[in-house]
């Protein structure tokens, strides 16, 4: 693959992420800050503090132009490292097409990125959670987010290698077994935390979390449809195309119908 299709992948990554990200944001919106604002007027009932200082952005600036940029900027940027990746596993993941490694690498980086870091350290809404263990928590989360894509990797390798000698499908089970095994010695031996209060609404944690993963499943989903789409326009033939010879008769050429 050459450096313009490189480029032109990554353009249309990007622009996949964008459009993700955009209706990631309508999710995250009417699901997610609904919850969010229950939280936080919870939060503020059972506050012992009512002289706080003044906040320095507003909560409405948060659920608005904070969510957009930080939502529409994460979708561009995964966009684009998602392309990458699609550039380097096209042809390597046996006979799938654009479309098939699109969604193939999209419902990877879903499971990988997010799912199973989230499955050992779920999103919290405000008032849950002690204020003192928040930067422990997410460089755990991170160290889970790595330590998910690394063995992915791994697994994908230990696939390819068993599949001559096993067979595809019996090389894919034992690499995904092998994945599923460190994962569950991971989620054992790294520390957990239990920082929900007993007054915590458990409904309200239940759908903020489910609102944060229809966040993700939202966009992944979204990414690799829109993203299959552009790079089989891009890659593929065009339906109708036909074989014609160039000016010398030696070599086939592809010309619009």
């Amino acid at each position: 693959m050459n450096s313009i299709s490189v480029r032109a992948l990554l353009v249309r990554g990007m622009l996949a992420g964008l459009v993700a990200g955009a209706l990631a944001l309508l999710v995250a919106y009417f699901l997610g800050e609904s919850r969010v604002d229950a939280a936080i007027a919870l939060e503020e009932t059972h506050s012992h503090d009512h002289g706080g200082g003044e906040e320095l952005v507003s909560r409405t600036m948060q659920s608005t132009v904070g969510l957009a940029t930080g939502v529409l900027v994460f979708g561009v940027a995964v966009g684009g490292i998602a392309a990458l990746v699609f550039c380097y596993a096209l042809g390597r993941m046996g006979r799938f097409g654009p479309r098939a490694t699109a969604a193939l690498i999209a419902g990877a980086a879903l499971l990988t990125v997010y799912v199973v870091p989230f499955l050992k350290y779920p999103a919290n809404p405000p008032a849950v959670g002690n204020p003192d263990t928040i930067g422990r928590r997410t460089t755990l989360f991170f160290l889970m987010v790595a330590l998910s894509v690394l063995l992915a990797v791994a697994a994908v390798i230990l696939g390819k290698r068993l599949a001559p000698r096993l067979g595809n499908w019996n090389a894919t089970i034992t690499a995904a077994a092998g994945y599923v095994l460190v994962i569950g010695l991971a989620y054992a031996f790294l520390p957990s935390f239990n920082e929900v209060g007993k007054d915590f609404p458990a409904a309200l944690l239940w759908e903020f979390r489910l609102a944060t993963l229809a966040v993700q499943v939202t966009l992944w989903t979204t990414f690799g449809l829109v993203f299959g789409y552009l790079t089989e326009r891009l890659l593929a033939p065009k339906p109708g195309a036909v074989r014609a010879t160039d000016a010398t008769g030696s070599r086939p050429a592809t010309v619009a119908g």
